[in-house]
This record gives C-alpha cells, structure tokens and sequence, in this order.
C-alpha cells in the first residue's frame, strides 16, 4: 500500500512505550505518522493559566488546561487512522480511557496496550479494541501486518 499512516498514541506518559514503537516502525520502514498529546506532565498540566491566564481556584486552572489540551487530543484522534491507548499499571488514566472511548464513539481503529495483571480492570476497553498487546513491540508487528500483509 502507498497510503501513509496516521497513528495516535494516547495513554500513560511515564515509560518509553512511543519511543519503542516509533523506532520498531523505522527499523520496519513502516510508512506512519504518529502523533501524541504533549507528553510534559507539567506543559500540559499548566497550558492553561500559561497562555490565558492565572486562576485562584486548581480547579479551574483545570480545566483550562484540559479544554485546551482537548483541542489537541480530538483534532489528532480524529484525523488518525489507528488509536494506539497504553495504560500503565502506576497511575490512574482516565485521560487514556476517555481517549479510547472517543476513539471508539469515532470509529476509529483501537490498538490497546497493557500488561496482563489489569486485563480485568480494562475488560470493557479491550472489547472495544481491534487488538489488545502487552508490547510495544506487537504494536508495532500489528502496524506492520495491516499496513504491509506481512
């Protein structure tokens, strides 16, 4: 196939998983283009009040912040081909649940990746995912596989 790829990658910001998938779909000379929320927890955390303004209340310091990285996060899931959502053991997403569920409300193709002790706490994701890896390696060969047949 000539098409060129849209991939997202949403989910947990704390590991090296869009590196490990990016650089397995170079060495696969896969044509993709992937595209992510910003990954600074600080960046994203602080958009709001950096670009509009302080705000006294965390709460609306928030949303501000949310509203603004939901520009990001719906215009790029929205011009994707594939939704790749990680969730990492640590931390609670919800950010990456929505994204999935967004996702899904659009459409979109779902990869999800996870390890296999919270298989059950994303028993109702994973029904919504045309796949389900543990590595960011199989991402990458399911990449692999729908873009070349191989």
């Amino acid at each position: 196939m000539s098409k060129r790829w849209k991939v997202y990658l949403a989910g947990e910001i704390h590991s090296d998983w869009r590196d490990r998938i990016t650089s397995a779909a170079a060495e696969r000379e896969l044509p993709v283009s992937f595209t992510a929320p910003v990954t600074d927890h600080a960046a994203s955390d602080n958009c709001g009040v950096d670009i509009l303004g302080p705000e006294e209340s965390s709460f609306w310091k928030d949303q501000k912040g949310a509203k603004i990285n939901a520009i990001r996060t719906r215009t790029l899931i929205g011009d994707a081909d594939v939704v790749v959502v990680r969730f990492g053991g640590n931390y609670r997403q919800w950010n990456a649940a929505f994204d999935a569920g967004f996702a899904a409300a659009l459409g979109k193709a779902i990869i999800v990746i996870h390890d296999a002790g919270i298989a059950h706490a994303l028993k109702e994701v994973d029904s919504a995912a045309l796949a389900v890896a543990e590595t960011p390696e199989q991402v990458a060969d399911v990449l692999g596989y729908v873009i070349q047949g191989t």
